[in-house]
């Protein structure tokens, strides 16, 4: 008896786990404010090997065997081809390690939404919706 207990005390967890990741895979948050820090994370062109888009870019990290960073790849690809000023900078996180310790990337795909200056002001784990993607430049373009 107790051998089915802890079975179904592990098939709730597991279940309660797969619906919390599914809820909140590919949403744009807000950046965290560390209490006083309330200094922003920046990436620069340097750090990127590439420019930063004149509005704002939307910057992926991605690994080669990632099927969602694909999908990823097409969403952000068809969103900077409607809004003007907004790049689409893809980097692969083994090749960009530093960076990734730095911005605490620990899965792909991760997109960082930077404004004109290069300051992460949005982040999402996973894939994000075209919609959401939309709405989160619209709160970063003027």
């Amino acid at each position: 008896m107790n051998g089915a207990l802890i079975a179904a005390a592990v098939l709730l967890a597991a279940t309660v786990f797969g619906l919390v990741r599914r809820h909140r895979d590919g949403v744009l948050r807000a950046r965290r404010r560390n209490g006083s820090d309330d200094v922003a994370e920046t990436v620069g062109p340097d750090e990127m090997g590439a420019d930063l888009g004149e509005k704002a870019t939307l910057l992926q990290f991605s690994s080669a065997f990632c099927a969602p960073c694909r999908a990823t790849r097409r969403v952000l690809g068809e969103v900077t081809g409607m809004v003007d000023g907004v790049a689409h900078v893809e980097l692969d996180a083994e090749a960009h390690l530093d960076l990734v310790r730095r911005l605490n990337i620990v899965r792909t795909p991760t997109v960082l939404v930077l404004d004109g200056a290069g300051r992460v002001v949005r982040r999402a784990t996973g894939a994000p919706r075209k919609p959401d993607v939309i709405a989160a430049l619209g709160e970063v373009i003027p």
